[in-house]
């Protein structure tokens, strides 16, 4: 039975997507919001357990892949559309949401296929992203910072957003994959060093500190893999 335990969590995964889904296209972005870091947390459990258990397969891999476009890929645009949809009187502009549902399943596909990706990601994980859109309708809620919340409920803010996080995906950059050799600090010290800011900002700044996180990702990891080459 405990062979099929990280499979189980993947489910977790694609039905904590699939619920957000509907959330969204019923209005509740930061319930559909939820969802998505409620499937990252499913997400992580899932790759955990098949290292403990020694259970990686095939299968589970397609699986996972198929879970992460659904919560990570297709929800995510469901939110887009719906921001998009709220601030702006142009019927066709929401639709370029679409767009992250397909560059999305375009990066997953490359990973699936890509031997080069085992110690790096080339681009940005689909994951990250999702969470990077989730942030946005808790941002506009909470309205902490009026001049950001002013910023994101402008359409065509909105749609570059859209636009530079896909282009992220599918780009031939070298990005951090938090697979550990050892434990060691001088090897690991970006990543570690990464993970105690990101906590840090988003216990402080909450939403806001979060969305930061994966920007300073990026930025991090860029450094961090341009010293090891």
């Amino acid at each position: 039975m405990l062979k099929y335990l990280p499979n189980f969590f993947t489910l977790l995964n694609l039905a904590s997507g699939s619920l957000g889904a509907i959330l969204a296209l019923k209005g509740n972005l930061t319930g559909a919001a939820s969802c998505i870091w409620l499937g990252a947390f499913f997400d992580f459990l899932d790759g955990w357990l098949a290292r403990v258990l020694d259970v990686r397969s095939p299968l589970g891999g397609q699986l996972d892949s198929l879970a992460d476009l659904v919560t990570f890929g297709c929800l995510p645009a469901n939110i887009m559309y719906a921001l998009l949809s709220e601030h702006t009187t142009s019927p066709y502009l929401p639709f370029t949401a679409i767009i992250v549902t397909g560059f999305s399943a375009l990066r997953l596909a490359r990973f699936n296929v890509d031997n080069r990706q085992k110690d790096v990601f080339l681009g940005l994980p689909v994951p990250a992203n999702g969470i990077f859109i989730g942030t946005l309708p808790l941002i506009i809620a909470a309205n902490r910072c009026t001049w950001l919340t002013n910023l994101l409920v402008q359409p065509y803010i909105l749609v570059v957003l859209v636009i530079l996080t896909s282009c992220l995906l599918v780009a031939n950059i070298k990005l951090m994959a938090f697979k550990f050799v050892t434990y060691a600090w001088h090897p690991n010290r970006f990543k570690y060093g990464f993970l105690l800011t990101a906590s840090l900002l988003v216990l402080l700044f909450r939403a806001e500190g979060l969305a930061l996180s994966i920007v300073l990702y990026v930025l991090v990891s860029i450094v961090s893999v341009s010293r090891q080459e």
